[in-house]
């Protein structure tokens, strides 16, 4: 046996996951799904919330925002928790309150009342999230499994965010936009069963201690730059609820700098926020999330306001993107395991920057569909390898104890790129839409083209600080 088993792996063939493992990588991936789906289920569905509650125009960001704020503000906050409270306890909690926060939105018969169960969500996508990526990461080992593991993960998120437009225009047009909400009450009780009988808890030692100094900053920090952020794409980047939001984030993360490096505990340890591959990691995984949620949003822009298509088929044109990124997802941890991780990471990153330029071409014809359904099917392969290569990056060389930390950062990076993609985004393309004469399909089209043009090189200055900075890492 010893002997057929060396043959094996010199002849590169996979590990194979026990059959628990396959159970436990179905809950917390179909968990995963559910929070990248809720991110965006209900942007197709505004229009009809706003009807139904009288939401006005102004306020209908919220409903965005107020998700947004507590999914990027509170998740280092929760990661590092997970680690000293229990990871399942934490995961548990947060599939509990998003029941609760789906029941109160699904219900709501008040804009507050609907507000709060999407602040809720986002809560529970803060406290969840960086659960299950640890839970995740704990429960194979670092290699080829977990890569693999992190593969599919990575795919099924990207996916979800896509899946969240197509399912909430689908729900939103057969049903009612209360079931983009009500949906995820029977998933997460689902969940709230299997979770005890499958998944273990894992903790770290006794008596360690939570580091609150650091807490405050962190999240306080983290809570005003997105805040700042939504305050931005609504009322400008110069407007002083902007600079104020960008100068209270700016103070409170250099105190919680000073905080960690005189801390016995710290939330973050300053070795770890030296690390090359967390820092150039998570700078890496930033920009892959912040460029291609935002080039979503300028192709519904194109779609919509160029082409003319409804929302429905906005979101169906879509599927070709969440095929790319599975593909992607699926090929990661075996691109990793033939080209290293920091190959992978540049390689992924320029065929992204490639895809996402040849979009600059497109025009306002209907023929020119098929320009975009080849682009953002390669683009979305690129995005999930940079990806896969990202969250490897990120949490490899850590111990199981700190995995929850490490799992928290990197989940803090996707919920601020998230965040602000879009509003970096939209101020680029609305700023050459009015250069260009104003709202009609033309200008549009201009500033759409202008700002894909600056997405794809903020995804080729990725490549070249992953090439410089992370090449003298050694390849697994």
């Amino acid at each position: 046996m010893a002997v057929l088993e060396e043959v094996a792996g010199r002849a590169d063939v996979r590990p194979r996951m026990t059959s628990r493992q396959r159970m436990v990588l179905v809950l917390l991936l179909g968990a995963q799904f559910m929070l990248a789906v809720d991110f965006s289920i209900l942007n197709v569905a505004l229009p009809a919330v706003g009807d139904g509650l009288g939401f006005g125009l102004h306020a209908l960001q919220w409903v965005a925002s107020g998700f947004a704020l507590p999914a990027a503000g509170l998740t280092l906050l929760s990661g590092r928790v997970a680690d000293l409270f229990g990871r399942r306890r934490m995961f548990l909690a947060g599939m509990a309150l998003l029941a609760a926060g789906s029941l109160i939105g699904g219900l709501a018969a008040t804009p507050t009342m609907l507000l709060t169960g999407r602040v809720l969500q986002g809560v529970a996508t803060a406290i969840s999230t960086p659960a299950a990526l640890s839970l995740l990461t704990t429960a194979f080992p670092e290699g080829a499994l977990r890569d693999r593991a992190l593969g599919l993960n990575g795919a099924l998120m990207s996916a979800g965010f896509t899946a969240g437009a197509v399912l909430g225009g689908v729900l939103t047009d057969l049903l009612s936009w209360r079931w983009a909400f009500l949906v995820n009450v029977p998933i997460a009780l689902l969940i709230l069963t299997g979770t005890p009988r499958l998944v273990s808890g894992g903790r770290a030692s006794e008596g360690a201690r939570l580091d609150v100094p650091g807490a405050l900053t962190v999240t306080g920090g983290l809570l005003a730059l997105v805040y700042g952020v939504t305050a931005a794409g609504e009322k400008g980047w110069t407007a002083p609820v902007t600079l104020a939001a960008f100068a209270v984030a700016a103070a409170l993360l250099v105190a919680f700098w000073f905080a960690e490096a005189r801390a016995a505990a710290p939330l973050v340890p300053v070795r770890i926020l030296r690390r090359r591959a967390v820092v150039w990691g998570n700078l890496a995984g930033l920009i892959a999330f912040l460029t291609e949620t935002s080039l979503v949003f300028l192709m519904t822009l194109y779609l919509q306001e160029v082409l003319g298509y409804s929302p429905l088929v906005t979101g169906l044109a879509f599927g070709v993107l969440g095929a790319g990124t599975v593909v992607g997802g699926l090929f990661g941890a075996r691109t990793i395991a033939r080209l290293g991780t920091y190959r992978t990471l540049v390689g992924a990153f320029v065929l992204q920057a490639a895809a996402t330029a040849s979009l600059a071409a497109l025009g306002d014809a209907h023929r020119w569909i098929l320009l975009f359904l080849v682009a953002t099917f390669v683009g979305g392969v690129g995005n999930m390898l940079a990806i896969v290569a990202f969250m490897v990056t990120a949490t490899s060389g850590l111990p199981d104890g700190e995995q929850g930390l490490a799992t928290g950062l990197a989940t803090m990076t996707q919920q601020i790129g998230i965040t602000i993609g879009i509003p970096i985004m939209s101020a680029i393309a609305t700023a050459r839409t009015s250069a260009l004469g104003g709202p009609h399909a033309q200008a549009v089209l201009g500033g759409v083209r202008f700002a894909v043009l600056a997405n794809a090189a903020i995804v080729l200055a990725g490549a070249l600080l992953t090439a410089l900075f992370l090449r003298r890492r050694t390849a697994r």
